[in-house]
């Protein structure tokens, strides 16, 4: 007897009839059309079932604080980060962990269910690391959470930011982090870079930095990190976030760049929400878009994930959790309109995201983890186009979240005139 059969589902790979089997919070066949007896059978209609959503950039810390202590008038990102300056002396340890906990509970509604969030640890109190492993530790049963340690100020900058980095990881924080752009000088964030991955090679840790998150193309930290990554034999283990240094920078560049990075295994993630938002407040017109260069970096072989970055903070004053939200506006930013570009931007938000972020037992297959969304759309284009409803959301064969389908009843003047699904007819 099966915990749990899935039927009638589409899957993102384009096959349809599909039967999900699921036998103790494991997938235990994938196939057409299966027959068997189950404690729960779900009918998926021909909808979309996809593995969970994964968000590999976010801010914890500093999420839904929108307003406190003041509202970040220039839209800019060195203001965001003064202002997050003023909101730290007020933080208070119950008030941080209540946001997060709130913010993951409008993660699992939409699926969102791996979320690697960054921490800052210039503070010394490390008050924001303690309540961030207290939210960690809560919300394992329904969601893979991940902690970078982010020195937000500079780990050289920020008098003893080193010493707050290596209690950060021994309390229990799982990855390397950095902000080699923030420091006072361009040397000293190369120097930045080198000891915080050997750091992390001492340690056997993973490396997720902040990396040119600007637009100065003379910013060329990647080069640097991706160097390091070889010389210490980090290969497949170091991500770097934002690169939008990369839009400005000069082709010829670029086109040593790109080699470089895919030969260091050096994943990428953007942020096309905050990066489309933040970057380009200098220019007059016209202006910059501020991502990275995606598909550029996709046909490379580099592994390029989209994440949120932030929701409602000094930052960004908007968001959801909705990792379609975030496809959506990367597909629109990086021009990816070909039906092939359009299923790369939904692999962004699910698997290319899983792999940047190691996560083990991900997928549709036998042997996974019994963790997907049935949305309430026909193919990965529909999904990311209608921003698709969530219709039912598992993780590890059980049931977390549903909401019911979403229609449009249509009347005149004499009445209903019945119920049209918000999908038109497949072309």
């Amino acid at each position: 007897m099966l915990d749990l059969l899935v039927t009638n589902a589409t899957l993102p790979d384009g096959r349809t009839g599909m039967s999900v089997a699921v036998q103790s919070g494991r997938i235990a066949e994938v196939t057409p059309g299966l027959a068997a007896p189950a404690h729960e059978t779900v009918d998926a209609g021909g909808q979309l079932l996809s593995p969970p959503f994964c968000d590999p950039h976010f801010h914890m810390d500093a999420t839904l604080s929108y307003g406190l202590p003041r509202v970040n008038e220039s839209g800019t990102l060195l203001e965001g980060i003064r202002l997050w300056g003023e909101l730290k002396p007020l933080l208070k340890a119950e008030d941080l962990v209540a946001r997060a906990l709130a913010y993951c509970d409008w993660a699992v509604a939409r699926g969102l269910l791996a979320i690697r969030s960054h921490v800052d640890t210039s503070d010394a109190s490390l008050l924001a690391v303690e309540a961030l492993l207290e939210v960690r530790r809560r919300v394992a049963p329904v969601i893979d959470l991940q902690l970078v340690a982010f020195p937000q100020d500079g780990v050289l900058r920020t008098p003893g930011g080193i010493d707050n980095m290596k209690r950060a990881l021994d309390l229990g924080v799982d990855i390397v982090g950095g902000i080699p752009h923030f420091e006072r000088t361009m040397s000293d964030g190369a120097i930045s870079i080198q000891l915080l991955c050997e750091a992390a090679a001492r340690r056997g840790t993973l490396v997720d930095m902040h990396c040119d998150e600007t637009d100065d193309p003379l910013s060329r930290h990647i080069e640097t990190l991706a160097f390091e990554t070889q010389r210490l034999g980090l290969q497949g283990r170091v991500n770097a976030s934002h690169c939008t240094s990369m839009h400005s920078m000069d082709n010829y560049y670029v086109s040593k760049l790109l080699p470089l990075i895919a030969e260091s295994g050096v994943s990428v993630v953007a942020n096309p929400l905050i990066n489309i938002t933040l970057q380009g407040r200098h220019d007059t017109y016209p202006k910059r878009r501020g991502m990275t260069r995606v598909p550029e970096l996709m046909a490379a072989g580099v592994t390029v994930a989209f994440g949120h970055d932030c929701v409602m903070d000094p930052w960004y004053g908007l968001g959801s959790g909705d990792m379609l939200e975030v496809a959506h506006m990367g597909l629109h930013v990086a021009q990816m309109t070909s039906r092939q570009g359009m299923r790369a931007c939904f692999d962004a938000v699910t698997v290319n995201a899983a792999k940047v972020m190691h996560l083990q037992g991900y997928g549709l297959a036998p042997g996974c983890d019994a963790s997907f969304v049935l949305l309430q759309a026909r193919d990965p284009i529909e999904a990311i186009r209608l921003r698709a409803n969530r219709l039912k959301v598992w993780r590890k064969g059980r049931l977390l979240a549903e909401t019911p389908a979403v229609v449009t009843t249509l009347t005149d003047e004499k009445g209903p005139r019945g119920v049209t699904f918000v999908m038109p007819p497949r072309p």
